[in-house]
């Protein structure tokens, strides 16, 4: 016992508010609970899966990486080492970093990579935050195997608005792949054409059964009969949106990206890359063992996936342990029914305070293109439709990334790195989803820029994103660093003011939105968090095509609507 008392003590000890980390900082900050400190290295690991052993980055030697403990107004702290020959940073995503932009972590955006060999260290305050977010690389395609769960419990004495569950367990959905992601990135884009699929979706880093070599690379939940268990549900796939099911048992939603819902019973989700969600599930049917499925949600036309479900196992106590599971059903790969039905059931638990006099109002088209061959070698190099290359665009401006972080080009009024041009609205208006053009590559080129939309302090915003018809419609799931958003309407077809139906009582507050095949949706937010935030869509083949933004709030008024001077580690480029 005495041991125990020791172990005890020091973890109580070790979870104590380290009030000498805060001399540095000149600026007032918002006051946090605890200070929890970690400690992130990034290494490699060598793994065999699917028959193939090969080196994975990894943060700490863990595949998926360490779980990020905190409570909500906490201050995190966490030291990150590069120990690999790749540029690396760690994007906390969900976190709103009010203040603190200069640690949101993704590459030549807020910051220039952290360089082979050195370290930098994030800190930030999880205001008025609390649920399930994931933190991940945000250089290249490393987050296929860099992340990681961030739980961040309620203050203590605050219960959960739902019955306390026997026990919590994260769900991390991820896509293998056996080559290098790196230099596959490299591959693709210098091929000019679409990215091959993963060679595995994975629950919690395992394939499951399905897969070749993988009949003991499985994840299991061992669960009691009658309890009722949360999930926390985090999609950190690369390219792929995916269904996830429960054989024979039913998901209540009570949280999505990390804000409580209205309990919402359905038989399946569908989660983009980004996007969290937790479900409760009771273990209610006869002993046994069940299949947990993941699999694809592919809304484009023409384009290979991985059509092979990851299965772990939900499995009960007193189960025969060798017996055959219990197979789940989830919906074809394209049933846009499926994710309508989900997202429909998304409102928020209480009634929130919705914008609803609109100071800046977006209109912004997302979508995919096809530019003229520029290439000497164009077998090589220009796969894409009619011999181009594809790319991809937000009002048909694609986003290249600068050599210094927008971030420190903004505040350092550096010139030459970034524009203030992003356009409000598309330059021209016809039916987007149905009459895009499409005679490629002569009408599908897009225009390529460092453009930024810069926004006042306090600003009610409206986004309206519409998807395109160009090469073909598709679900976009776009995230915005730094805010989260009321998604006040969605529907399909062109977006039409007249007839556009908005919740403006309820709506669910999210930070990554499933724009929908062929249709548009239309978030809210008051830009009341100054700095340089990306807004990009969150399958990392259009990303590195160029689907994405910037968005710059500048400061409001006082130091606590100012953003605070850089640390004096950030990496150099």
């Amino acid at each position: 016992m005495a041991n125990l008392a020791t172990i005890f003590l020091c973890l109580s000890l070790w979870m104590l508010p380290y009030p000498q980390v805060f001399h540095a900082m000149a600026h007032k900050w918002p006051g946090g609970g605890s200070t929890r400190i970690y400690d992130f290295k990034v290494q490699t690991l060598r793994v065999t899966k699917l028959c193939n052993a090969k080196e994975i980055v990894t943060i700490n030697k863990m595949f998926p990486g360490p779980v990020v403990y905190a409570q909500e107004d906490d201050r995190i702290i966490v030291k990150v080492t590069n120990e690999i020959p790749y540029n690396a940073t760690i994007h906390w995503h969900g976190v709103r970093q009010k203040l603190s932009c200069w640690f949101d972590g993704p590459s030549y955006i807020t910051q220039c990579p952290i360089q082979a060999g050195q370290t930098f260290t994030y800190e930030f305050t999880l205001v008025k935050q609390k649920g399930t977010f994931f933190w991940h690389a945000h250089v290249s395609w490393l987050r296929a195997t860099v992340y990681g769960a961030i739980v961040v419990y309620p203050k203590t004495g605050v219960p959960y608005p739902f019955k306390h569950p026997y026990e919590e367990h994260i769900v991390i959905l991820g896509e293998y792949w056996l080559k290098d992601v790196v230099q596959l990135e490299r591959q693709v884009l210098a091929s000019g054409g679409g990215s091959p699929p993963a060679d595995a979706f994975t629950i919690n880093g395992h394939p499951g059964p399905n897969y070749n070599c993988s009949g003991n690379d499985v994840y299991k939940i061992d669960v009691v009969p009658g309890k009722t268990y949360l999930l926390r549900l985090i999609n950190a796939g690369l390219n792929m949106e995916n269904f996830f099911a429960i054989a024979f048992h039913k998901l209540t939603i009570v949280e999505a990206d990390a804000e409580y819902t209205k309990p919402f019973t359905t038989d399946r989700v569908m989660l983009g890359p980004g996007q969290t969600m937790n479900v409760l599930v009771t273990a209610d049917q006869p002993i046994g063992k069940y299949s947990m499925a993941m699999g694809p949600y592919m809304s484009a036309q023409n384009v290979a996936f991985q059509n092979i479900s990851a299965i772990a196992y939900f499995q009960y106590l007193g189960a025969v342990p060798n017996s055959i599971s219990l197979p789940a059903k989830l919906p074809s790969f394209n049933d846009n029914l499926a994710v309508k039905t989900v997202m429909d059931g998304l409102k928020s638990l209480n009634p929130v305070n919705v914008p609803k006099e609109i100071d800046t109002s977006l209109f912004v088209t997302v979508g995919l293109n096809v530019n003229k061959c520029q290439s000497k070698t164009p077998q090589q190099n220009c796969q894409g439709m009619n011999n181009g290359t594809l790319a991809a665009s937000m009002n048909n401006i694609s986003f290249v990334k600068p050599t210094l972080s927008v971030l420190e080009a903004y505040y350092k009024k550096i010139g030459g790195h970034f524009t203030e041009d992003f356009p409000g609205a598309p330059l021209k208006f016809y039916d987007f989803v149905n009459g895009a053009p499409n005679n490629a590559p002569n009408d599908t080129e897009a225009v390529n820029g460092t453009r930024t939309k810069v926004i006042e302090f306090g600003s009610k915003v409206q986004i309206i994103f519409q998807d395109t018809g160009t090469v073909t419609t598709e679900n976009h799931p776009i995230h915005l660093h730094g805010y989260s958003f009321y998604v006040v309407g969605y529907g399909t077809g062109d977006f039409n003011p007249q007839t556009a139906e908005f919740n403006l009582i309820d709506p669910p507050y999210m930070n990554t939105i499933g724009v929908p095949v062929g249709g548009w949706a239309v978030i809210r937010f008051v830009a009341d968090n100054p700095g340089v935030w990306f807004m990009h869509c969150h399958l990392d083949i259009h990303q590195s095509w160029g689907l994405g933004a910037v968005l710059i709030v500048q400061n409001g008024e006082g130091e606590l609507e100012t953003l605070p001077h850089p640390p004096a580690d950030l990496p150099r480029c």
